[in-house]
């Protein structure tokens, strides 16, 4: 594998086309469809579904993405710091997180950590839950932020929790219940509902809207893959749903309700259990008194 396959499989994916890919890289079609079929060869995988009209990343091809992202952006990292040396030393600080909501909380924490430690360099990355633990045992992240699962069970890692998140349900503005002070699970459970699919081994928050699948018939079911597209579809009124109100994104079409009778559900911060990060265990200390207050 070698950076040049990286860049033809990036800019394939970026634009879709094969003509197109070669004119950005300025070599010829061919050119980059050798590249595609020598790196789907070496991973023994195929990235691309290709027609006469079409192409698509295969769901290998997405999950692909995020590697060839990473690689090619150390190395444009490595390039830059000997093309310009600097005598002060950069100190990288790598946070995974599941979605964008919680990205938000890092800035006053990182804020504070930059004034102790001028020099670190955060880098933040958003990944799938089904791929973030893997990379934190290969050490491609320094840790990850989020809720902690049932199963904790991964290899070599520590989970310190930081906060313990309310479940809020999320209603459209007008819905009749959108007014109240805060609702119980069984004033919902009847409503059409907006979820996460209910996968094996997803997303913690799967569990806290179980009880809005109940009796529920197909058309009164509505399925999104992030916590951002439930908030669309609620403000659209296609159904009311329930989240950990750190996942919930600010925004006046929707009216956001504490639910009672819900559990809270631990997050923190899962690192690597031999780490000894000074720098680290500061971000974690300084993210632990952002929540606090």
């Amino acid at each position: 594998m070698n950076t040049f396959q990286l860049s033809c499989f990036l800019a394939v994916a970026e634009h879709l086309n094969f003509s197109r890919a070669a004119e950005e890289l300025h070599v010829t079609h061919p050119a980059v469809s050798g590249q595609i079929r020598s790196l789907e060869k070496e991973l023994n995988t195929t990235l691309f579904i290709r027609t006469t009209r079409t192409v698509r990343l295969t769901e290998e091809g997405k999950a692909f993405l995020l590697d060839a992202q990473q690689i090619l952006a150390v190395e444009n990292r490595a390039k830059q710091r000997f093309e310009q040396p600097s005598p002060e030393k950069i100190e990288l600080l790598t946070i995974g997180c599941f979605n964008y909501p919680g990205l938000f909380r890092l800035a006053q924490p990182l804020r504070r950590l930059r004034q102790v430690k001028p020099n670190i360099h955060a880098y933040l990355r958003v990944i799938p839950f089904q791929h973030i633990y893997s990379m934190l045992e290969e050490g491609e992240l320094d840790a990850i932020l989020g809720f902690r699962e049932a199963d904790t069970a991964h290899k070599h890692t520590v989970y310190r929790e930081i906060a313990r998140i309310p479940t809020v349900c999320l209603l459209p503005p007008d819905h009749p219940l959108a007014g109240k002070a805060a609702l119980k699970m069984e004033q919902i459970q009847n409503e059409h509902a907006v979820l996460f699919p209910p996968l094996p081994g997803a997303h913690p928050a799967v569990h806290l809207q179980k009880p809005l699948l109940t009796g529920k018939k197909p058309t009164e079911l509505f399925f999104c893959e992030s916590a951002e597209a439930i908030a669309v579809l609620t403000a659209a009124g296609c159904g009311v749903s329930v989240l950990p109100e750190i996942l919930v994104p600010l925004s006046p079409l929707l009216a956001v309700v504490p639910v009672e009778d819900a559990p809270h559900l631990s997050y923190g911060v899962t690192s690597r259990s031999a780490e000894n990060n000074q720098t680290l265990k500061t971000f974690i200390r300084l993210l632990k008194e952002n929540f606090s207050t």
